[in-house]
Parts: structure tokens; sequence; C-alpha cells
């Protein structure tokens, strides 16, 4: 078992609210966190169909049973229950009652919203952070190694052959997740769909691009990507502006969660093949912003992310946005520093009007500075955003 730095948080979490709702993507490790977590709680899964069944026909009885300190797994799976668990949270006004999990952010947030607001602590999951698997074995801790393998738990946990997890996953999310949400009659579309997304992870969205490419019209590009992000395939990354308006009508960049599905679907199929792959900046720069949202994620940490650039091509990969502080991070997958690397970072501290604080992640193993900027290895990606 792999320990998870959001562990501290699901605790305080269960000593304010009766009820704690983890979500995020299958096979991040929700189901192993909460037991691991509450290990004298009951425990059902709403997977199994005779559980399902029984919730669905008799939500009192369900709960009569399965109730006072449980946890539900894949709880959306029965929605109406949420109105049942109200009733009860509200009656015993207990603190940590009901834990439970989901892995589809549409029907599980929208039932929270409407039935336990103010009652639930809400968590996300993902995948192993870099600092979770440096934790558990500082060998697997190799950049080309994890962009390769990516990060959901079972492949280092139980020493799974990354490549066919990676298929598995793919066909296994086809079925229960995108068959369930939207009716899509060519599957294979919607697989080139994705495959394309990852092509362009680390970039900037054009929809009319990906449509074309894919043969689909922009609306069903728009309904397809709403579908990644609900079931955390992908998330977008607004641009900075120091006009707010400004970060709602220019395009976002897309990210995929996982860089080794990235790696998967745009067809490495080797670890070596990375090294000269002419995507290995852009997987390397997902790996590293995925990672920064775990880390965020897991700390409970409430900072706006975003990337900055402006019409003369100025850019840079992430601005995080602290209140009155901002500082940017340029992502390099060289494993040599170059000082060029800062020429960005020196641009930005002129034309913001904010204080700016600027540090570089790069591919090397050292940590130091440069010229007042922070240089980060890849292996200190926490440090980088909450040690500022």
């Amino acid at each position: 078992m792999i320990d998870r730095d959001i562990t501290p948080c699901l605790l305080k979490q269960a000593k304010q609210f009766p009820v704690v709702t983890i979500t995020g993507p299958r096979q991040s490790g929700k189901t192993t966190l909460a037991k691991m977590t509450f290990p004298t709680y009951k425990y059902v899964s709403l997977e199994n169909l005779d559980n399902r069944s029984f919730a669905e026909s008799d939500p009192r009885g369900f709960l009569k049973l399965y109730s006072n300190n449980v946890i539900i797994d894949e709880i959306q799976r029965v929605p109406t229950l949420f109105s049942y668990i109200q009733e009860i949270v509200d009656e015993n006004n207990q603190e940590g009652e009901f834990v439970l999990t989901g892995s589809q952010q549409f029907g599980l947030i929208e039932k929270i919203t409407q039935s336990l607001a103010g009652r639930t602590a809400l968590l996300r999951l993902l995948p192993l952070s870099i600092n979770e698997i440096s934790a558990s074995d500082k060998s697997e801790v190799e950049r080309e190694n994890l962009m390769f393998k990516g990060f959901y738990p079972r492949i280092y946990d139980k020493k799974i052959d990354s490549y066919d997890f990676l298929s598995f996953y793919i066909n296994t999310y086809i079925e229960k997740d995108v068959r369930q949400l939207i009716n899509v009659k060519d599957i294979s579309q919607f697989i080139k769909f994705i495959s394309l997304c990852a092509g362009r992870s680390g970039q900037i969205l054009n929809m009319n691009s990906l449509g074309s490419d894919c043969g689909i019209a922009t609306n069903t590009v728009k309904s397809w990507l709403s579908i990644l992000e609900a079931s955390y395939i992908i998330f977008l990354l607004k641009p900075y502006h120091t006009n707010i308006n400004k970060r709602l009508i220019k395009a976002p960049k897309l990210y995929f969660y996982d860089v080794g599905l990235m790696s998967h679907l745009i067809g490495i199929k080797q670890k070596d093949q990375i090294f000269t792959h002419p995507l290995r900046g852009e997987i390397f720069e997902t790996m590293i912003v995925s990672d920064i949202f775990k880390s965020l994620y897991n700390l409970s940490l409430r900072i706006d992310l975003y990337y900055y650039r402006d019409s003369n091509q100025n850019e840079v990969d992430l601005i995080v946005e602290d209140g009155l502080r901002i500082h940017a991070i340029e992502i390099k997958s060289a494993i040599t520093f170059s000082s060029k690397f800062l020429k960005t970072l020196k641009y930005i501290k002129n034309i913001l009007p904010k204080k700016i604080e600027g540090s570089v992640i790069y591919g090397g193993d050292d940590t130091y500075e440069r010229e007042g900027f922070k240089i980060n290895s890849f292996r200190d990606v926490v440090r980088a955003v909450t040690q500022r």
C-alpha cells in the first residue's frame, strides 16, 4: 500500500463534516484510501449489482444496514441515496458518519450541491504524485520512467505492466463512463478524439482544428471535452490576464491528468522512445503541471493556476496566483539548466503590477538558485509551489 499525501486532510474533514466525499478518476485509489484511513468503518460497493438493486429498491432499508460510520463506494450509481443520507445526517448530527466515493463528476457533483451542500467536504483524489511515489520507492522516480508509466497506483502497488494496464483502462473507461454519459455511435471515432487530445496536451486548445482533424462538429468537440473533464481525463488551464474578464474569452491550454495515459495514446510503446519523441517537452510539462494540481488538492490549498501568453508570444508555462502574490513557473524538460530558461521570467516581472516570484522546474536532479530565481528539480514539485 502506498501512503497518500491527502490522508491528513481527509482525517481533518471527517472531524468537521458528517459526510466526506472523495471523487476522482477511476483507479486513482479512492477505495483504498478510504479503507486505509477508516479501517473500522463498514464498507459497501454500489458497483456490486446486488447492493445496487437493494439500494435502489429499498433505500431506507439499505441505509439502516449501512450507516453510522460506513464507506459507500461508487455512490453515483444510486443518486437517490443522497436525499436519504441528508435526512440521516441532519437527525444524527454526527461528524464522519459517511465516507462516499465516486468516479463521475457530472451526477455526483450535481447531487451533492442539491442534497448535501454544507453537510459534506469534497476532496479530489488524483493518481499518485511524484512525492508519493518517491516516498514509496525512490528507484521509480526517474524522468522517462514516470513519463512512460504514468501515476495510477495499481501500476506501482501491484507491479503491473503499465502498457497493458493503460490499454485495459481505456477500454474500461469507454465502456463504463462514456457509454453512460453520451450516446457515441462510433466508438473508434471517440478513441481517435482522445488520442488527438493527447497529442495536444500542453498546448493551447483550438477546437476548430481538433474538430476538423477528428471529423466532428465544434459543438461535438465541446461536448466530448466536457465528458473528458467530468471523468478526470483532461483539465483546461485558463490564461492569466490582469483584466479578469479576458480570462473567460481567451483559449485555454489542454492537459491530461495522467501523463502515462497521454504517452500511451500518442503511441509510445517503450520508455526509451520518450528521449527522442517530438512531444517530449509537452509530455514533461504535462507531468509537472498535473503534479502541481495533485499537490494543491492533497494539501487542500485554494490557489488559482493559469498560464501566461501575450500578443508578442511571450509565454510562461504556469502562473500561481495566491492573493496578492504571483508565482511564475517555467517548465523545461532539459536535464541541464540554461540561463535562457529565465528570459520570460525576467520579462514578466517587469510588466505585471503585482509582486512576482519566479522559478524554473527542469528535468535535472539538483535544486539551487540563479540570478534571484529558484531552480527546482522535477523531484521537488511540491516545494516549488508551496514553499515560495
